[in-house]
């Protein structure tokens, strides 16, 4: 089963020279991203000339103001949304040249996605909404799928409430769900759009701690969100402002040393 998953994985996680299919040395390239949205007063730039890299590893956090682009960029990556102009470079993947059908076969391999609002399906019980993603791709016997939700849940500490509807478990194991629905197919990246934003703190500490646990695992995530206190606790936040990245903030993860502003002019 491993052999079968590093094959399938092989394409996002790097080629055996170092380097991606088409070039990019980073897990993640986004190369001068545009996107105009028209409405009747003209095109709305919502990003412009974003170029981003994230490597293998790392746990970044978008910040901004409401409207300056935080959701289209992380769209973008998912290819949940495309560029107007612009390459977006997943491992071995050019993700904008995907059409429908072979978009949503590599998202649900390659990339798990938490939501805001969590998007449980409500007639479907914990366990099988966490199954969707490996009956979508068709990976895993059925009784080895059954198997890693159970486990999956475990690990999110909401194993008995499995066979429960949505509607029956709070917020907070809503998202827990979330994230092991998110972690069905052993993705090597997260994608995160305000995935505590629905949360008290409390629980968004626990939800946020789960992904550090994951990121030391080897995850890579990235993650949208408002709250400034959980953005320092990455290793690298990246504001946006008006459609462009205004700033970026390294840090260690240890906090030993401290962080390094990096600020970068971007093209309109």
């Amino acid at each position: 089963m491993f052999r079968r998953w590093l094959k399938r994985n092989r394409s996002v996680n790097g080629a055996s020279n170092g380097r991606y299919r088409n070039g990019n040395d980073h897990l993640i390239d986004l190369r001068q991203l545009v996107k105009a949205y028209q409405t009747e007063a003209g095109p709305f730039f919502a990003l412009k000339g974003i170029n981003l890299k994230i490597d293998t590893g790392e746990f970044v956090a978008v910040v901004g103001k409401s409207g300056s682009g935080k959701s289209t960029l992380i769209n973008m990556i998912t290819g949940i949304d495309r560029p107007t102009s612009g390459d977006v470079l997943v491992g071995d993947t050019v993700v904008h040249t995907l059409n429908e059908g072979r978009m949503a076969v590599w998202r649900g391999r390659h990339v798990g996605v938490v939501f805001q609002f969590f998007q449980m399906l409500p007639t479907l019980t914990v366990i099988e909404n966490v199954m969707l993603p490996m009956d979508f791709c068709n990976i895993y016997s059925m009784r080895e799928r059954q198997e890693r939700a159970m486990r999956l849940l475990e690990q999110m500490d909401i194993a008995n409430h499995a066979n429960k509807l949505p509607s029956a478990i709070s917020g907070g194991e809503q998202q827990r769900a979330a994230i092991a629905r998110a972690l069905a197919n052993d993705p090597p990246i997260i994608a995160a759009d305000e995935p505590t934003g629905n949360l008290d703190s409390k629980t968004a500490d626990a939800v946020f701690e789960l992904f550090e646990k994951l990121v030391d695992e080897g995850k890579t995530i990235v993650m949208v969100t408002h709250d400034r206190d959980l953005a320092r606790r990455v290793t690298r936040t990246v504001t946006l402002a008006d459609g462009e990245i205004v700033d970026e903030l390294v840090r260690e993860r240890n906090r030993l040393q401290s962080p390094l502003a990096l600020t970068e002019t971007i093209d309109a």
